[in-house]
């Protein structure tokens, strides 16, 4: 099997790692982490340092692969961005559950993943570092851009397109053909029946404009 290191140590990490796991194609070196102690323990795995000591991580461990396990969209682009300028060699592969059904021509970018019970029908893009969360519903010919998530439940009708660093939060419907616009937030439980724009936070039933957001915003 191919080594990997993980970065993160949350609950989205845990996921990740289960993945992983069960794919039985990675054997996981340790975890990254800035703020936890070296070698304390998190998911039976010791944290053997950050990105900056990828270099020597790498040497160290025979590493290949890296996954960044991180929920918040903009932070994992930063530190996705930060592991690449440290080890540019390193590769960023996704994982898939093996409960998940994947049409077979859907494209799935680097690090991304695509967890348990979800549907990704035919003709689908999904960007890189993107979390296609547990029990979502892609219909077909959608195009998901990078570093956006789609929450447990979701559903997103045939040709929607979602815009990156986007988020659309846990049970939301978004009909067919519409689309959301980069660095918005699509709120719990949400119907969209129009398009909605860049940098918004949107919710409700029909789902409405809330308010504008920064880019980087936290939402999690």
């Amino acid at each position: 099997m191919k080594n990997l290191v993980v970065f993160g140590t949350s609950g989205h990490a845990r996921v990740c790692i289960d993945i992983i796991r069960l794919t039985n194609e990675y054997e996981i070196a340790g975890l990254l982490d800035k703020y936890l102690p070296l070698n304390s323990e998190r998911f039976e795995l010791k944290v053997i340092g950050n990105d900056a000591d990828l270099p020597d991580l790498i040497q160290h461990y025979n590493l290949e692969n890296c996954f960044i396990a991180i929920g918040d969209n903009s932070l994992r682009a930063k530190v996705a961005e930060s592991v690449r300028k440290a080890a540019p060699k390193l590769l960023f592969p996704a994982i898939i559950h093996p409960s998940a059904c994947v049409a077979k021509d859907v494209i799935i970018g680097t690090g991304t993943v695509v967890m348990a019970g979800t549907v990704i029908n035919p003709g689908t893009t999904i960007g890189d570092f993107c979390i296609i969360n547990t029990g979502a519903v892609v219909d077909h010919d959608c195009n998901i851009g990078s570093y956006s998530s789609i929450a447990p439940g979701s559903i997103l009708g045939g040709n929607v397109n979602i815009g990156k660093y986007s988020a659309v939060s846990l049970g939301a419907n978004i009909i067919h053909g519409k689309v959301v616009g980069s660095h918005t937030v699509i709120g719990a439980s949400a119907v969209v029946l129009k398009n909605i724009p860049d940098n918004v936070v949107a919710y409700g039933n029909p789902c409405q404009i809330v308010r504008h957001r920064k880019e980087g915003d936290k939402y999690l």
